[in-house]
């Protein structure tokens, strides 16, 4: 573990050649009862926005689609990755991982029984490109959202993906949030992910390998502290900040130090 000095100056030495990328719920907005309440930090854009015109790249990596992150977090220069990398909008090109093709009908098709057979809050359809089931709203049916959804997803020859309370059916397409982070981070001195649960884990792993690889010369891994916060996330990262609160101070913090904008 190091501290919050020491995780400043890393991600300030060599701001142009930083690449900064960030998880969304649990770690810039609060987690809420409501997967469509989710909403960013006040003074979060803000932040975000700054440390664009500063760092080499700054990105969101998320399961939300990508029309989900642009309404709430479009800020310039900052990066979107949806679906843990099935969809991205990069400098203003957007592309959906060709793989996922083949599968939009069997992702509608699962989408349309699993609404019929559940409560609208628990069924969250994902740009056509996957749908999860929260029980967060109902905690109580746990048991038998995970059992339709087994069934669904067989049925319709979809992947399943567990979350926090959710659980995504998805294309089987080998992706997860360690192949964006491999990509944004490519060219880079300085890679850092801020995430706070089991599916930011795969972007920890990967800032490793990229070290050991002498892909980066340095990985900064932020773990956001919850009550929700999957045990293996202490040993994952280099630093833990408390809650979306905690990290956005320190961002704050980063773009204090750094001063004026790259090239201003």
């Amino acid at each position: 573990m190091i501290d919050a000095d020491a995780t400043v100056a890393a991600l300030t030495g060599r701001p142009d050649r930083t690449a900064l990328l960030v998880d969304f719920d649990g770690s810039l907005a609060p987690i809420v009862g409501r997967a469509d309440d989710a909403r960013p930090l006040p003074g979060a854009l803000s932040v975000l926005s700054r440390l664009a015109t500063r760092l080499g790249r700054v990105a969101i990596v998320s399961g939300r689609p990508v029309g989900f992150l642009a309404r709430h977090l479009g800020v310039d220069g900052v990066a979107l990755v949806g679906l843990y990398g099935m969809e991205r909008s990069i400098d203003g090109a957007y592309s959906v991982d060709p793989r996922v093709e083949p599968y939009r009908v069997a992702v509608a098709a699962a989408t349309a029984e699993l609404e019929a057979r559940l409560p609208a809050e628990v069924v969250e359809p994902k740009a056509g490109l996957s749908v999860t089931l929260h029980w967060r709203p109902a905690p109580e049916q746990a048991d038998t959202i995970r059992e339709i959804a087994h069934d669904v997803g067989r049925r319709h020859g979809l992947a399943e993906l567990r979350t926090r309370m959710a659980i995504e059916l998805r294309p089987p397409i080998d992706v997860d949030k360690s192949v964006a982070t491999r990509a944004l981070v490519e060219g880079f001195e300085v890679g850092a992910f801020a995430g706070d649960d089991r599916g930011d884990l795969p972007a920890f792993a990967e800032l490793a390998r990229a070290v050991e690889d002498g892909r980066l010369q340095r990985a900064v891994r932020i773990g956001v502290h919850s009550s929700e916060a999957p045990p293996e996330l202490a040993a994952a990262v280099d630093l833990i900040v408390d809650g979306p609160a905690g990290l956005l101070a320190l961002l704050a913090r980063v773009v204090d130090e750094i001063g004026e904008p790259v090239g201003g």
